[in-house]
């Protein structure tokens, strides 16, 4: 007799072969909504998804679907992010959905307004829940992704007007699957960590499709839960997100939301030397209110004797003004050179110049920052540079004779 087994083993094995193949576990689907069910007691969501030819049914729990920013509906054209599996009780093959949205301008748009509502509703969006930025941030922490060019616009606005502020990163994917948890993750992190004074959640432009992870109910809550001030920055001008809304102040690009963060030291200046002026001036108005009165009473006969005497206290109260204004002008290039040399210090800590000096970094294939020392051989690193990087593998590593020197680097 041939050896035989059971259904449930045969479910078992198929289940095992679907959710090993790696094109089944990472799907982007794109179907219409039918045969819509949301369990009432569990909160799963059940439907099936088609096309033109063909059906899949398709499940998304409830940790999953209570977070999506849209009403499903029997009908609806979506993108669906999941994988492929086997319900083995039934031999059903079926998809897991972890992430969905609406696909096409009018269901987009859809789902957009209906989140807006909802949120609006619960005071998301309430004026007196702003809170405004600190007039002098020390510290502005960012929350984009590492190698786009809305971090390097902040950087070089914020070098320019205000260079003793610092900048705090949360690098996370700002587009894909994984950009919503990412940013959320950004969000609470630098929440969290006491030495951010604000925090700013920026990307560049993109299309509807790039920006829409912005819209994201849980990026939506995350920011309306933080304790610090939110500035969002995302795309252009024209591109308004579910995050604007939410965040304490909405900056149109990047770099708008840089000018907005931080004070220009330009300006600082120019205050400083309005004072010096109004010094200058007081000090004159005065020694001519004391001038015209001597003169006054010089005229008399009585007080022609205390001529002389008169004399050497204005030769005195010219000196008193000489060196006041001498104080003032001295204070004011104090103040300047300050400013300079803190300036020129922190251009001097910008690990972004040590780069474009020619020199590298040593990342391991965790992304962590590692010294020549604790390298082994056959080991994979990766080197950074100010414009590249390069992918190496370590064949031999010689200790060198002298002092060596691990520098930390903090990654969030």
């Amino acid at each position: 007799m041939a050896e035989y087994i059971r259904i449930s083993t045969l479910n078992a094995l198929a289940r095992q072969v679907l959710e090993q193949c790696e094109p089944l576990s990472n799907l982007i689907l794109l179907g219409e909504i039918s045969n819509f069910t949301r369990h009432y007691k569990s909160g799963h969501l059940y439907f099936t998804l088609k096309d033109e030819t063909a059906s899949v049914k398709a499940v998304m729990f409830r940790d999953k679907a209570r977070l999506l920013g849209f009403p499903p509906q029997n009908g609806m054209l979506v993108l669906a992010y999941g994988r492929a599996t086997l319900y083995e009780r039934d031999g059903a093959f079926q998809v897991y959905v972890e992430f969905m949205r609406p696909f096409g301008a009018g269901a987009a748009q859809m789902a957009f307004d209906a989140l807006k509502k909802k949120l609006e509703e619960e005071g998301l969006f309430a004026a007196e829940h702003k809170r405004p930025l600190p007039p002098v941030p020390r510290c502005i922490g960012i929350v984009t992704s590492k190698t786009g060019a809305a971090l390097q616009d902040v950087c070089n606005v914020i070098s320019r007007r205000w260079p003793l502020t610092k900048l705090l990163l949360a690098p996370v994917s700002v587009q894909g699957i994984e950009a919503e948890q990412s940013i959320v993750q950004g969000i609470r992190a630098l929440d969290r960590d006491d030495r951010a004074d604000l925090i700013l959640v920026t990307r560049g432009g993109g299309s509807k499709e790039d920006l829409w992870v912005f819209n994201s109910e849980r990026i939506a809550r995350a920011a309306y839960a933080c304790r610090k001030p939110v500035v969002s920055a995302v795309g252009h001008e024209i591109d308004y997100t579910i995050l604007d809304y939410v965040a304490d102040v909405r900056a149109p690009t990047p770099s708008a939301a840089a000018e907005l963060c931080v004070p220009d030291k330009r300006q600082f200046l120019q205050e400083i030397y309005n004072l010096e002026q109004n010094i200058q001036k007081n000090i004159q108005s005065r020694l001519q209110m004391c001038y015209n009165r001597v003169n006054a009473l010089g005229a008399g006969a009585a007080l022609q004797a205390f001529h002389g005497s008169l004399e050497a206290r204005a030769q005195q109260v010219d000196r008193y003004a000489a060196a006041a204004s001498g104080a003032a002008a001295a204070a004011a290039a104090a103040r300047e050179q300050a400013l300079r040399s803190a300036a020129a210090l922190a251009a001097s800590l910008d690990p972004y110049a040590v780069l474009a000096r020619g020199y590298a970094m040593v990342r391991d294939d965790a992304g962590n920052c590692r010294t020549v020392d604790t390298l082994r051989p056959g080991q994979n690193i990766t080197l950074c540079g100010a414009a590249a990087q390069a992918v190496c593998t370590v064949q031999n590593v010689t200790m060198t004779q002298g002092d060596n020197t691990n520098e930390n680097a903090e990654n969030l």
